[in-house]
């Protein structure tokens, strides 16, 4: 078999068996690490032909990732970034550090690694299955990585990280962003355990770093990082201070280090919380010997990710998309929206899973928006769009807020009434889910294309 187009190369490996669909425990049974140890070693190791780092934790690890990669590759390093989820093109889960390989180098790559699989054969007490669809997306970016000559790779954890198969590295460092409680029926029910799960991609005598943690987590991280004999690097001990500040022109960053010296920085990927995840990339580059002054952070400066406070603005009204669906997160998103729109002008269309916590989070966002739309984060995990409306509609009278909730299933109808409604000197956010962040993408370049055609003459 040989595929001709990447949506083919998709179609393929999403037809094989997608843990991300389920919500069975994190077993072993289940997720079979000696599964992808032996599909790596019938494929002939491609991950251990460039050096890595692994990325873990419940907010922020996708953006820590890229900016890591960002700084690695300023400095001349061909550097793969591994990630997911997508937020509205699967070519974001691999890159070159952000930027897309060409379709012809990942059709080559998929060729190849179904060709190996075909006499690929794994038993073990269980029984046999075929590898699943996440252990083939990434043993599909390691071989893309490996053919494209890449000489770092930037892997970041799908679920947890003891059982998750990218724990099949043997990184020059481990780097654990902040943990939270989300996916509480797979990972555990309090920080220990999810901190506990995450704690297993510390490898034997490599060095971790650890971002700002809860003392929960940090008990866990450090005695892991004890009984692995690994140096372990913490963003509280290492700054004095790091503050940020939001405007319609990038996040002005400043970060001061425990010796005195102050970084100074203007990021384009918006939002309060990525002055942490910038100082924890700084803070690993560092100490990894792969730091340059002025160079790196122009790198860092530059970085964007789809979904992570993302601002769309060719429909006049600027439109915000965010993947935040933790309390903190989220928390921390309004307050950077906040600084930078008047609340009284703004229309926020949320959508969520329904394995968050829906309670706390209703009340967040009804504290800053005037308009709310509740929709639904795509039809890849279950939610409960009406649900969801309900508990916006009682916590707003329990709190004696005035707004306006709307319930709109369809991303595409949610996102032109937002339109409708919201002034051009006001801005539309939508979080809560990066499924629903990939549907509003999808239905935003949509309304962009049929205004490009004719369709329509302006947005509604």
């Amino acid at each position: 078999m040989s595929f001709t187009t990447f949506e083919n190369v998709v179609s393929w490996l999403d037809g094989q068996m997608n843990l991300e669909k389920l919500t069975t425990g994190y077993t072993k049974r289940t997720y079979r690490l000696d599964r992808m140890h032996a599909l790596l070693d019938h494929l002939g190791h491609p991950e251990a032909t460039f050096k890595s780092i692994h990325v873990a934790g419940s907010k922020g690890k996708g953006s820590t990732a890229a900016f890591i990669a960002s700084g690695l590759s300023a400095l001349g390093h061909r550097t793969g970034l591994y990630m997911s989820p997508h937020v509205s093109d699967y070519r974001e889960r691999f890159t070159r550090a952000g930027q897309f390989f060409p379709d012809a180098e990942i059709i080559a790559a998929a060729d190849a690694l179904h060709e190996a699989i075909q006499d690929f054969h794994f038993s073990d007490q269980w029984g046999s299955e075929a590898p699943t669809t996440f252990e083939l997306y990434t043993s599909l970016a390691y071989m893309l990585f490996a053919r494209s000559g890449c000489s770092w790779a930037v892997i970041e954890t799908g679920l947890g990280g003891r059982l998750d198969a990218t724990n099949t590295l043997m990184p020059e460092a481990a780097v654990l962003c902040p943990i939270e409680l989300e996916h509480t029926s797979i990972l555990g029910s309090t920080l220990s355990q999810i901190a506990i799960e995450k704690s297993k991609i510390i490898m034997p005598g490599r060095p971790v770093f650890v971002s700002f943690q809860s003392q929960e987590a940090m008990d866990v991280f450090t005695a892991e990082a004890h009984a692995q004999g690994s140096d372990m690097t913490t963003l509280a001990r290492e700054t004095s201070c790091i503050s940020a500040k939001t405007t319609k022109e990038g996040e002005l960053v400043d970060i001061t280090w425990k010796d005195g010296q102050l970084t100074r920085m203007r990021l384009s990927m918006m939002g309060e919380v990525q002055a942490e995840n910038c100082a924890l990339a700084l803070l690993v580059l560092k100490k990894l010997g792969q730091y340059q002054a002025g160079k790196t952070e122009a790198a860092l400066e530059t970085c964007l990710l789809p979904g992570r406070f993302q601002v769309l603005a060719g429909c006049g009204t600027p439109l915000y998309i965010d993947g935040a669906h933790t309390v903190n997160s989220l928390t921390r998103l309004m307050h950077s929206f906040k600084e930078i729109h008047d609340e009284t002008k703004t229309t926020v269309i949320y959508g969520a899973l329904l394995d968050k916590d829906h309670d706390h989070m209703t009340r967040i966002i009804l504290e800053t928006a005037h308009t709310i739309i509740v929709s639904t984060p795509g039809h890849f995990k279950k939610s409960d769009p009406d649900a969801l409306y309900a508990t916006f509609r009682k916590n707003a009278q329990d709190m004696g807020r005035d707004s306006d909730i709307l319930l709109i299933k369809d991303a595409r109808d949610a996102l032109e009434e937002a339109f409708r409604i919201t002034p051009q000197d006001g801005a539309i956010l939508s979080c809560g889910s990066f499924y629903l962040a990939g549907d509003i993408r999808q239905a935003y370049d949509g309304l962009m294309e049929s205004m490009e055609k004719g369709r329509e003459t302006a947005c509604p």
